[in-house]
């Protein structure tokens, strides 16, 4: 099984605070974790908007730079416009980071790690898992 790891899940990991984050992504092989171009992105905001940007920064890439890195590309945006529509008629949308994280998700057909599973939970046909609980 090969798993998308989400923002709050890199978060957690380079924060340390959390054992579980830790051991999980430990007993993966480094071939079963991904991220993706839209979670560079909001970790490469935080770190922008922290206090010491350049050592947040470096931090990061450190970590993340372990892991393949999948872009938002034309197959995963045809899906993101798809769960957009779906949870717009449903009336539970979720945001657009989220959207584009799940449509890369299903594309690849991975499994997205995250803490966030009460908005990921609507996207129908979403792989998940939460290695917090």
């Amino acid at each position: 099984m090969k798993y998308l790891l989400d923002t709050n899940v890199c978060i957690r990991y380079l924060q340390g605070r959390l054992p579980c984050i830790q051991e999980a992504i430990h007993s993966k092989s480094p071939t079963q974790l991904v991220i993706c171009a839209i979670v560079r992105a909001e970790l490469f905001f935080g770190a922008m908007k922290s206090n010491n940007p350049l050592e947040t920064l470096a931090t990061q890439r450190q970590f993340i730079d372990l892991f393949p890195t999948l872009p938002f590309n034309d197959e995963a945006a045809l899906i993101f416009g798809k769960i957009r529509a779906d949870l717009q008629r449903q009336g539970q949308p979720i945001g657009p980071y989220d959207l584009q994280i799940a449509a890369i998700a299903i594309v690849n057909d991975l499994t997205l790690v995250t803490h966030n599973t009460r908005e990921f939970s609507r996207v129908n046909g979403l792989k998940l898992v939460d290695w917090e609980i």
